[in-house]
């Protein structure tokens, strides 16, 4: 995972795996891509961690080894999709960097993304309040406060959404994906 673009001349799909806290904008960051990418007929899904977690994961707690089961899962799903040429964005905390690694490792193309905003940033974009409760003490294991993230050492792409428009970030995915 080294290179910062994607070849898409191979009939393989390819990967964008989202990464970062709670509140960064890498769902926001999927939906527009997602929206951009269908809108130029590109066969695409989107595998969000809450509704994976909802569905494929139901059941799964917070701990590490269910945490990282419920990466591997969404990993499993990602490459089966990539294999009949789908491009495919998950958008995961994914908090473990060698969980992470290991998923990405075994998909076909994929690109880490970091999505990545200060900690005073996501707090203020959290409308359910879930930081300051974390803060409080009052929700265990929450990533980025009671539980570790560990952010990408050296991610493909380093998107700073307190610095950057969607749009923009945008931009940048699809100059990465080979599409801009």
């Amino acid at each position: 995972m080294t290179a910062a673009t994607i070849d898409k001349t191979t009939a393989t799909g390819r990967v964008v795996w989202f990464t970062g806290l709670s509140g960064a904008g890498k769902s926001t960051l999927a939906n527009a891509l997602h929206a951009e990418l269908l809108a130029r007929g590109v066969s695409v899904e989107l595998l969000d961690g809450d509704a994976v977690r909802e569905n494929l994961c139901r059941g799964l707690g917070f701990s590490r080894e269910d945490r990282d089961t419920n990466i591997r899962r969404i990993g499993f799903v990602a490459g089966l999709l990539a294999k009949h040429g789908v491009t495919v964005l998950v958008s995961a905390i994914s908090p473990y960097a060698d969980t992470r690694r290991d998923v990405l490792t075994g998909l076909p193309n994929a690109l880490e993304v970091f999505v990545d905003a200060p900690l005073e940033v996501v707090t203020g974009r959290d409308v359910k309040g879930l930081y300051l409760k974390a803060l409080a003490g009052e929700i265990p294991h929450f990533t980025g406060v009671s539980d570790p993230y560990e952010a990408p050492t050296t991610p493909d792409l380093h998107l700073r959404t307190d610095r950057i428009s969607v749009q923009e970030g945008v931009q940048e995915l699809l100059r990465s994906l080979g599409e801009a």
